[in-house]
């Protein structure tokens, strides 16, 4: 039997920075140092390029950026393998990622999920563990930091890529295990999103991991394998969030895996970065009520139907919001929107059939993929 261990989004940012670059595993871990050494790997993501100098790119959003000493903190905590596959691994573009890989190699920590072009992107990393071959495979929406067939950047969510590679390659895998950095921050689970980890799952994986929402997603037993629909920050303390109500809860995910393609899963809980430095298990009446109200919600999200009702509250209450997005709405049109009076009385229902049409049509949105990767910014957001 093979102990994984699987922690989300490592960021060696705020007051965590300096712990990071002197490499203080115990204020960075405190009583998680035990259990992330005790595994046969543990994984993470990280959630920021390391860089020697910063060369930031244009994108919307936070750019992160860490000194390369701060991968030895990471080494000597136990952290065997890094995720590169999210929406911050080309914040510093090109040289932000090859800095990051070398990082990372030297402190002897492997890499998945990003590399020099597609191919080496989407390469899933492979090992053995007690005798059983172990795939991670990680990939990331579509954002500001995703790789193509001639530019380095992040492996993509595409089915197509994912199908090909388990035919090809799953029958040589005792177990495989999807990293997803996607669904939306501090959101309540998509209908797509659960439909797309279930499929995963009928592929034949043995979990799939939602790594990119900052808050407690919850969990489901699906047939054979194990969805997490976001198990929050491992050590994140990022100014902007601290006030978002989950942000400092996260959980590890444990898979002891079986042959015969068996496992079992343990959700392991914790605050982080409250207070600051790093990250402290949870215990006693705390880690009692985290469970029970873990309990509650792995209901809600088990179930399609309660999934696509919460989400549909939860877009009746965005849904100008999102409209202003789309339509490239500064501050005060922002404003006027809130009760959807621009879309009403300027922008009105032709036009708005017309942008439906442009988003939500496969191919028009490809177009407007293309156009943008290709005429307005090359990948990793920087301008043509």
């Amino acid at each position: 039997m093979a102990s994984l261990l699987i922690g989300a989004d490592v960021c060696p940012i705020g007051e965590n920075r300096r712990y990071f670059e002197m490499a203080d595993v115990d204020a960075l871990f405190h009583d998680l140092v035990p259990l992330l050494r005790s595994a046969d790997l543990v994984v993470a993501n990280l959630e920021c390029p390391l860089i020697e100098r910063p060369s930031p790119i244009r994108k919307t959003g936070p750019v992160f950026g860490a000194s390369p000493a701060c991968a030895e903190a990471l080494r000597k905590a136990g952290i065997g393998l890094l995720s590169l596959a999210n929406n911050h691994i080309l914040d510093h573009g090109v040289a932000g990622l090859r800095s990051t890989l070398e990082a990372c190699r030297k402190a002897g920590i492997a890499t998945v999920g990003a590399g020099e072009n597609l191919a080496e992107a989407a390469r899933p990393y492979v090992c053995e563990l007690q005798g059983l071959r172990v795939a991670i495979v990680a990939m990331a929406e579509r954002e500001f930091s995703i790789a193509d067939a001639r530019a380095a950047g992040a492996n993509p969510l595409d089915l197509i890529a994912l199908v090909q590679t388990v035919r090809d390659q799953a029958g040589n895998w005792d177990h495989w295990i999807v990293l997803y950095h996607g669904a939306a921050e501090f959101r309540p689970v998509t209908p797509q999103v659960q439909r797309l980890c279930r499929f995963m799952i009928d592929l034949g994986a043995t979990a799939v991991i939602v790594q990119h929402p900052h808050a407690l997603g919850g969990w489901e037993r699906y047939r054979h394998g194990y969805i997490v629909y976001g198990q929050g920050a491992l050590v994140m303390d990022e100014e902007i969030y601290r006030s978002k109500p989950g942000f400092h809860e996260g959980f590890l995910v444990r898979l002891e895996l079986q042959p015969n393609r068996e496992a079992m899963m343990e959700c392991i809980p914790f605050r982080q970065s409250k207070p600051p430095p790093g990250t402290r298990l949870l215990h006693g009446a705390e880690a009692e009520e985290w469970r029970q109200r873990m309990a509650q919600r792995n209901v809600l999200v088990s179930d399609p139907a309660l999934v696509e009702a919460e989400w549909l509250r939860f877009c009746d209450e965005a849904k100008h919001d999102a409209v202003s997005g789309v339509l490239g709405h500064g501050r005060l049109l922002r404003w006027l929107n809130r009760k959807g009076w621009v879309e009403r009385f300027w922008v009105g229902e032709k036009r708005l059939r017309g942008v439906r049409n442009m988003v939500l049509c496969e191919t028009h949105r490809e177009l407007l993929q293309t156009v943008f990767d290709r005429w307005w910014f090359r990948p990793g957001g920087t301008p043509v």
